[in-house]
């Protein structure tokens, strides 16, 4: 285990880490996807997905929880390395196994990749599931994202479907994996 894998603690996300979730995810998904993507698409997509209004919105959602990875920093104060939410929705077609729950999003900063924050926030999204009453979990990744493709397989993710994913005007397609919790 990494000195940084070793340091992470999770915890539910509350009202008060708005504004810090919603920088964090929007910087996290403009240097995942920034390059391969026309700015006006970012731009709108971004504006629509990370405001603090947003995010307050969707930490208030009863159907949805965010789980955030953070460490002690300097001086004691708390460092956040990631976060995932999980919820409860509507459960694609091509998704076999219920009732399931999805991880709507997956983040570790970007420079403790590969360090174990991704693991430990995948390890926190599975049991929070499993409290959910959910039999498998879902997700959707960019087809091109191989990166975040790779680590899904490793960790029992099967690709089962596809669906459209709108960034800005730019109209994408998303993979659909999904695996059991039983």
């Amino acid at each position: 285990m990494t000195r940084v894998a070793a340091a992470v603690r999770i915890r539910v996300a509350e009202a008060a880490d708005a504004a810090e979730i919603a920088a964090f995810g929007a910087q996290g998904f403009h240097d995942t996807f920034a390059a391969d993507n026309r700015p006006e698409d970012m731009a709108a997509y971004l504006a629509e997905t990370f405001g603090e209004a947003q995010q307050l919105a969707e930490l208030r959602d009863p159907g949805a929880s965010y789980l955030v990875a953070e460490r002690e920093g300097d001086a004691g104060a708390r460092e956040l390395l990631g976060y995932a939410r999980v919820r409860t929705s509507e459960t694609p077609s091509c998704v076999r196994v219920l009732p399931a729950a999805e991880i709507a999003r997956l983040y570790a900063r970007r420079d403790l990749i590969g360090q174990g924050v991704g693991a430990a926030l995948m390890i926190a999204c599975l049991a929070h599931a499993r409290e959910l009453g959910a039999r498998a979990v879902w997700l959707g990744v960019w087809e091109h994202n191989t990166r975040a493709i790779a680590f899904y397989e490793r960790w029992g993710f099967e690709d089962v479907g596809s669906y459209p994913f709108v960034l800005g005007a730019d109209v994408q397609t998303d993979r659909i994996m999904m695996r059991a919790i039983g």
